[in-house]
């Protein structure tokens, strides 16, 4: 059974960073693996802001969070890492990680973790 569990979040006043990490409790064995960042804000539907795949070493990013927010694994991909730059307060929501073992990107993920919040202040 995989488990995905978030850490790093927490409050942050704009302008500030933050890196949310995904740890991962086995490894990935395999060359098709895509994991992805969510993030959903209260009264608000869940976002996808980021995703990383082997296929082509692609990783895409929502328009809200380009240039800001950068996605990175550790070299066994057990860890999934999310760096926050200039945090603005609608960046605020609980922030999950997703992946599945597939190649490109998908719509729909395997496994998820429990969130953790992010918090930004003006």
């Amino acid at each position: 059974q995989v488990q995905l569990v978030e850490s790093g979040g927490g409050s942050a006043q704009a302008g500030e960073s933050l890196t949310l990490s995904c740890a991962r409790s086995t490894p990935v064995t395999v060359d098709r693996y895509a994991v992805a960042w969510f993030r959903q804000a209260p009264g608000k539907e869940r976002e996808r802001i980021s995703c990383l795949s082997t296929g082509g070493g692609r990783k895409r990013y929502a328009d809200s969070v380009t240039g800001r927010f950068t996605t990175f694994t550790d070299s066994a991909k057990m860890t999934v890492y999310l760096r926050m730059d200039n945090l603005q307060p609608d960046d605020t929501a609980v922030y999950y990680c997703a992946d599945r073992h597939i190649r490109y990107c998908p719509s729909e993920f395997d496994h998820w973790g429990q969130g953790t919040q992010v918090t930004v202040s003006s």
